[in-house]
């Protein structure tokens, strides 16, 4: 017979369902106005705030507004999933290692284009060229949504289908394994070559190696440092 689900395990079923329902919506709305919504970002003519702005509300609801929604649902602290003072730089440290092999793979397959955070990020050059304060509050915008959130997401996630799916195997993490296959997915990385097959593989380093340093630490903000100032700067 089925074993019913605990109170705890409901609500955390609750809580992943809330943040895939919101990430699906934000994915979805974007996809029926991709093109009005593309040219409006690209469009030199608009202030550019104005399209970081609107290219950051849709990051932020692929990557963000669900755990937001559960973080408000639930009064819970985003602190309470390990945004702390305390192992900040252990984690910050054994993270930016699960970051090396695709930097030696970037490197030596000529992908890499120069340092720069967020470079894969349509309004990121114009918002440097642009004059201050305008480019102090764009990268700002930039870095909490395509930095913070995006890499705050992924512990959320984890953390949820940790409880809910606990393991007696400390490197069975089920929320990691999960995450970074949705990382895989969500961004077009699945091998089909060689090249592309060892990408994949080390960007799934990075996302499963980084929340077991979260897990391992009880830091979050090693995961928060790799999207601001690793991932898509190369």
């Amino acid at each position: 017979m089925a074993k019913e689900l605990t109170p705890e395990q409901k609500k955390l079923n609750t809580d992943l369902w809330i943040i895939v329902i919101a990430s699906m919506l934000a994915l979805v709305f974007y996809i029926i106005f991709q093109s009005g919504i593309t040219n409006t970002i690209q469009d030199s003519n608009v202030n550019i705030l104005l399209r970081v702005l609107l290219g950051a509300a849709f990051q932020f609801g692929t990557a963000g507004l669900g755990i937001t929604i559960v973080s408000v649902l639930r009064r819970e602290s985003f602190i309470s999933h390990g945004l702390r003072v305390r192992g900040v730089l252990p984690s910050v440290l054994l993270c930016v290692l699960c970051f090396v092999p695709y930097v030696i793979f970037a490197l030596t397959t000529g992908q890499a284009s120069g340092y720069l955070p967020f470079q894969m990020v349509w309004t990121t050059e114009e918002v440097l060229a642009s004059g201050f304060p305008a480019n102090a509050a764009g990268m700002l915008i930039t870095a909490a949504a395509w930095g913070f959130f995006e890499g705050f997401n992924y512990v959320v996630i984890s953390d949820k289908i940790n409880k809910r799916y606990p393991s007696k195997n400390r490197w069975l993490n089920w929320g990691a394994i999960v995450s970074a296959i949705l990382c895989i997915l969500i961004h077009g990385a699945v091998g089909v070559n060689l090249a592309s097959i060892i990408e994949m593989f080390s960007i799934m380093i990075i996302i499963y190696g980084m929340l077991i340093v979260r897990e391992r630490t009880g830091n979050a903000w090693g995961c928060v440092f790799i999207f601001v100032f690793l991932w898509n700067a190369f």
